[in-house]
């Protein structure tokens, strides 16, 4: 026979069983956090790519809307701004709408280094959750597009152009 080792009753059985439970509810934590965690990258990934974003600038000095037509990974001017989209994407048709693209703003001036003034996601229908501060000038995101249809019907504003109207 093997050494004989004592057996613990009482109080030891309790604190195993309170370890054990303890083991048990930080498993199904750590379970439920999984499953969230699952559930929102499923989401994330039914989102739709498309290739163009359609932005709205302000210029506050001459109270100028411009409907800036930007096509991803393709940078695009509005006054001394450099807008970049890295990525534009939208909810599918039986979703609740939601448009966000990616963007890196930088102000560029003659003779002087590039300043970032922006650099995240913008979402189309929380324009205020994200957007660009600057003194000069207001950028949102309206829409995000598919090669397909285009801001307005012209084919210059699907290739990086903005239409301005004064707001008279």
């Amino acid at each position: 026979m093997g050494p004989c080792l004592p057996r613990q009753t009482g109080g030891g059985d309790a604190a195993t069983t309170r370890r054990r439970r303890r083991r048990l509810l930080s498993l199904s934590a750590l379970a439920g956090m999984a499953l969230v965690a699952s559930a929102a990258s499923a989401d994330q990934s039914d989102m739709i790519a498309e290739p163009t974003a359609v932005l709205q600038g302000l210029d506050k000095i001459t109270a100028r809307v411009s409907e800036i037509t930007a096509p991803v990974g393709k940078t695009v001017q509005f006054g001394t701004l450099a807008i970049t989209v890295r990525d534009c994407e939208k909810n599918p048709p039986e979703d609740r709408p939601e448009d966000a693209a990616f963007l890196q703003i930088d102000e560029v001036r003659p003779g002087e280094d590039n300043v970032r003034r922006f650099s995240g996601w913008m979402f189309a229908q929380s324009p205020a959750l994200s957007s660009l501060e600057h003194p000069v000038y207001d950028v949102i995101l309206l829409d995000c597009k598919g090669a397909g249809t285009a801001a307005s019907g012209s084919p210059a504003a699907q290739s990086g152009s903005s239409s301005g109207k004064d707001a008279r």
